[in-house]
C-alpha cells in the first residue's frame, strides 16, 4: 500500500505565500501619499476601462494590486459592509480601520483554509479633519495589516519604490503638486520607464470638499499639475 503524499503545514504555507507574492508582483504599483489637503493616490494603470483606485465610502478610498477579479470582489463587499454599517449605526462609525480589520479576517481565512490564496494586496486610505488624522492601511494577502504613515506602496516593486520615497521625501507635508511629482518620479525611477499620461490613474481624498471627499483627477488636470512642477 502506497503511503499518502505528505506536505508539512510550514511548507504548505510557504508555498501559498510564494504563489500569492508572485501574482501580486506581476501587477503594477499604486502609491498613496499624504499631502497638505488630504491623501493622494497614484496608480500605474495603462487600462482605460478598469479602475484600480475607487471610493469605498464618504472619506475612504480603496485600491488593490494583483488579480483584478479578486480585489474587485473585495471592493464590492467592502462597499456593502460600509453602507450597511452606516445605515444601521452612524456614518461616522464607518472607518478605514474597521474595514481593514474586516478585510484582514477575510484574507486570513482564505489564506489558511483554502487551497489557493487570493493574489491581492489592498490599500485603504481615510482623510481626517486635520492633516495628522489621516489613516493609511495596507492589507497583505495573508491578512496582515500594516498601519502606515505619510506614504505607502502596494503591488509591483513596492519595496523598491518605498525605499526611493524614503530617500527623497522630506519632513514637511507636501503640496498636491509636490506629492504627485514625488510619486510619479519614484515609480519611473524604479521601473526605468517614463509614465505616459494615459497610464496614470490619479485620485485624491480632498479634505476641503463637503460630503464625499473622493475625487478622480482627469488627465488634463494631471497634465496641468505636472506642468506647474517643472
Amino acid at each position: 500500500m502506497a503511503l499518502p503524499f505528505y506536505v508539512s503545514p510550514e511548507q504548505m504555507m510557504q508555498d501559498k505565500a510564494e504563489y500569492a507574492k508572485k501574482g501580486i508582483a506581476k501587477g503594477r504599483s499604486i502609491v498613496a501619499m499624504e499631502y497638505d489637503g488630504g491623501v493622494l493616490l497614484v496608480a500605474d494603470n495603462p487600462s482605460s476601462s478598469l479602475y484600480k483606485i475607487s471610493e469605498i465610502y464618504d472619506n475612504i478610498a480603496f485600491s488593490g494590486a494583483g488579480k483584478y477579479s479578486e480585489f474587485e470582489n473585495l471592493r464590492k463587499a467592502g462597499i456593502q459592509h460600509a453602507d450597511l454599517k452606516g445605515l444601521m449605526y452612524s456614518r461616522e462609525d464607518v472607518t478605514a480601520r474597521s474595514l481593514a480589520n474586516g478585510y484582514s479576517q477575510i484574507l486570513g481565512t482564505i489564506f489558511s483554509q483554502e487551497l489557493k490564496p487570493f493574489e491581492v494586496e489592498l490599500l485603504l486610505a481615510q482623510v481626517g479633519a486635520e492633516p495628522g488624522q489621516n489613516e493609511l492601511f495596507r492589507i497583505s494577502f495573508d491578512g496582515s495589516i500594516f498601519d502606515e504613515r505619510r506614504f505607502t506602496v502596494i503591488g509591483g516593486r513596492a519595496e523598491t519604490i518605498l525605499q526611493v520615497l524614503r530617500k527623497t521625501s522630506t519632513s514637511h507635508i507636501p503640496s498636491l503638486v509636490e506629492a504627485l511629482t514625488q510619486c510619479i518620479k519614484a515609480i519611473e525611477q524604479v521601473t526605468e520607464q517614463t509614465m505616459a499620461l494615459e497610464a496614470m490613474e490619479v485620485a485624491v481624498l480632498d479634505r476641503s470638499r463637503s460630503g464625499r471627499k473622493f475625487r478622480r483627477i482627469p488627465q488634463a488636470e494631471v497634465k496641468t499639475l505636472l506642468a506647474v512642477s517643472t
